[in-house]
């Protein structure tokens, strides 16, 4: 695993947690800087603390968030707790009814009673996080006393790296409306042509994210990658093990089994078996004529007819899987592997339809012809 790839697969790399790939990826950030600059347009950040790239996506998408937090509040109360360690230096202690005072009286869009359980576990996760991304050390206690009563009290050390969490801004974000003024505010000075931004935005398709469409939205994007694509394939082979493989309607980046930037599909779990299963279902039914590419040869069904596509893969295959698998509600079913499909941009959810992407319909896997048999064998 290279430089590049820990940099691009982390969201950074602390001194205080692993202080020799800290001085390894400071001594050689420099022969990467120049790519992830022109390239990507990132923002590279070494200081004392951490070695850190700005990752920006290209485009939102449903999966993206802090996979920890399931609520607004969280999110809001993470803000806070940066807020907080704001007045703070590096190694300083706290306690945690400082904190709980401070977010008490800085939220206002309710009343924060910490008697109250619902509200105690919203920040209990959020200061777990904290915990584990390195934002803070603790030096004595444990967050769940905190959930059995609100007056036990944890010691917090800051970091340090709270600071370079968030990204600086270079303009007033006050007047933004929604997600997509941050998008378009990501291009704010950058020349003027054209290029340069459409470049920068391919290139942050191709290596953020599992497949890039050649949607009406995409098109510009997609007819760069047509065009380059020799250039852009010898460009990232350089960095790292890769084939760029371009098609009528989309364009895949596959990495090597030597690379180890980001998530892989499959991994080793039942469940990237169960997308497998689930992606050679699919094209079944494109060869037999029951699904119907749309633009960008992407399949449209109603959640219903989704759920029962899964139920099918149940019935199918499910002999195969392990018990927590087989002794699942096709809701339960539904719920995991809809989640997990979204979280590898693999389906996306659209007022009351699923839209299933081409990538699923080329990872696909298959048990043995005789599987059913071998099945009916080991039962009796």
């Amino acid at each position: 695993m290279n430089t590049l790839e820990i940099l691009l697969s982390r969201r950074w790399i602390l001194k205080a947690r692993d202080r020799e790939l800290y001085y390894l990826v400071r001594d050689e950030i420099g022969r990467w800087k120049k790519f992830l600059t022109e390239k990507l347009g990132y923002q590279v950040i070494v200081n004392p603390y951490l070695v850190k790239v700005e990752k920006i996506p290209a485009r939102a998408q449903q999966w993206m968030g802090i996979a920890e937090f399931t609520e607004p509040m969280e999110y809001a109360f993470f803000c806070l707790v940066l807020m907080f360690l704001e007045d703070k230096e590096a190694q300083e202690q706290f306690v945690l009814s400082e904190l709980t005072e401070y977010v008490q009286g800085q939220y206002t869009a309710e009343q924060i009673d910490w008697t109250g359980y619902h509200y105690r576990r919203h920040l209990i996760k959020v200061l777990k996080f904290c915990v584990s991304s390195g934002v803070l050390h603790v030096d004595d206690g444990s967050e769940e006393g905190f959930a059995r009563d609100d007056q036990s009290e944890v010691l917090y050390e800051n970091s340090g790296a709270s600071r370079y969490f968030m990204r600086n801004f270079t303009q007033d974000i006050m007047g933004y409306q929604d997600y997509t003024d941050f998008l378009k505010a990501e291009w704010i000075g950058v020349d003027e042509d054209r290029g340069i931004v459409r470049r920068q935005r391919v290139y942050r398709s191709l290596l953020m994210s599992v497949g890039m469409y050649g949607l009406e939205e995409n098109a510009e994007d997609f007819a760069y990658v047509r065009n380059y694509r020799n250039m852009i394939q010898g460009e990232l082979e350089e960095l790292f093990p890769c084939e760029l493989q371009v098609y009528r309607s989309c364009a895949f980046l596959i990495l090597g089994e030597e690379c180890r930037m980001g998530r892989f599909l499959p991994e080793e779990n039942t469940l990237s078996d169960l997308m497998l299963l689930l992606g050679s279902l699919i094209r079944e039914n494109v060869e037999a004529g029951r699904y119907i590419l749309t633009q960008g040869e992407i399949i449209r069904l109603s959640e219903e007819e989704f759920r029962a596509l899964i139920g099918e893969c149940k019935e199918r295959f499910g002999g195969g899987w392990i018990k927590t698998y087989r002794e699942m509600t096709t809701e339960e079913l539904y719920r995991q592997v809809s989640d997990a499909l979204i979280s590898l941009e693999l389906v996306e959810k659209q007022r009351g339809d699923v839209l299933i992407r081409p990538a699923l319909g080329r990872v696909i896997g298959k048990y043995p012809d005789d599987f059913k048999e071998k099945q009916a064998g080991d039962v009796s």
